[in-house]
């Protein structure tokens, strides 16, 4: 029998919501509060190792190219590994200059990897790369 973890996918919506917002708002802070200290970031070409370098980073980011810029997101699914630990899998892609939808050539594939911490899940670990092709009506 599978155990229901909607409040546990709720509450990692919140917080991957809550992290879209601060990026919205250009607050580098607000945007890795739900990160572990350890936590990882790999984009194309760059790897970020612990909460303040992702933090440093986005707040350079906001500060230059990055302003004023916010997010699409589409959450493809929630898996749970074991009772605390959830990988989600998204398709993003940065908006700049007022835009609301996301142009194809500009969409990543994403993979978020998150663990309960004293009863918060919390952001462990984060990558991406551009999507290439869409995406196949199922997978195996």
């Amino acid at each position: 029998m599978s155990e229901n973890r909607a409040a546990d996918t709720t509450a990692i919506e919140t917080v991957l919501a809550d992290s879209y917002r601060a990026w919205a708002a250009g607050d580098a802070d607000g945007m890795v509060a739900d990160y572990t200290p350890d936590a990882t970031a790999i984009l194309p070409g760059s790897r970020r190792l612990g909460r303040d370098a992702i933090r440093d980073s986005m707040a350079r980011g906001f500060a230059g190219p990055l302003r004023g810029t916010t997010t699409w997101n589409e959450h493809v699914s929630v898996r749970f590994v074991g009772r605390d630990a959830a990988v989600v899998v998204s398709e993003s892609a940065i908006l700049f200059d007022g835009a609301t939808t996301a142009p194809e050539s500009g969409r990543v594939n994403a993979t978020w990897v998150l663990e309960k911490k004293d009863g918060s899940w919390k952001i462990a670990a984060y990558h991406n790369s551009p999507v290439l092709s869409p995406a196949p009506a199922s997978t195996v």
